[in-house]
């Protein structure tokens, strides 16, 4: 998403080459095929490491860390955790490029003359940064908070934000930038205020 928002403002005549359908094809393959193999390693790695504690787990979706609190071989916990460190140094260098991607396009934008593009780059960039902050900042604070601050609750929360949150906020903020589906909540949102008078 940010190197088509970079794309698009940073390079606009050249969007068509270089986000054709073959550029898109490539981009979402390199995707799912990553995530695949993440969830391949972890998923394989979980099924090996034997439990000795009961299966219970403080989390209402089975988590590697909560899983790794079973487990009752060390070399296995090891191992998870090294899975772990390089999913976060993957996770990080896709920051790192979110956040060069955008500041590139801030520069562009704080270029342009007029208030209407800085209005129209801005509204389409910083929601995107939104939910992709809310779901790296989550996800780091689940995985790599101190052992101090554990707490059932706390877990759960913060699971919540960033499992549930960014997928069910992308359609409602993407969806809000098309002027007709805002002219139909208009409407719905009228006509529930209508009846409650």
């Amino acid at each position: 998403m940010s190197y088509d928002r970079f794309v698009a403002i940073c390079k606009p005549l050249h969007y068509g080459t270089l986000l054709g359908s073959r550029a898109c094809v490539t981009m979402a393959a390199a995707a799912w095929g990553t995530g695949v193999l993440h969830a391949l390693l972890h998923t394989v790695n979980t099924f090996s490491i034997p439990l000795c504690q009961d299966n219970a787990l403080d989390q209402f979706f089975c988590e590697i860390p909560q899983i790794l609190k079973l487990s009752c071989s060390q070399s296995d916990h090891l191992r998870e955790v090294g899975l772990i460190v390089v999913s976060v140094l993957a996770a990080f260098v896709c920051f790192v490029f979110i956040v060069l991607s955008y500041m590139q396009i801030f520069r562009a934008v704080l270029r342009m003359p007029s208030e209407h593009g800085w209005h129209k780059a801005f509204s389409t960039c910083l929601p995107h940064l939104a939910v992709v902050f809310l779901f790296v900042s989550t996800d780091f604070f689940a995985y790599l908070k101190p052992p101090s601050l554990f707490s059932q609750s706390l877990n759960l929360v913060v699971s919540f934000l960033y499992s549930v949150v960014p997928p069910a906020l992308n359609p409602l903020i993407y969806g809000m930038r098309n002027q007709e589906l805002k002219d139909a909540v208009g409407k719905m949102i009228s006509r529930m205020h209508l009846s409650r008078n």
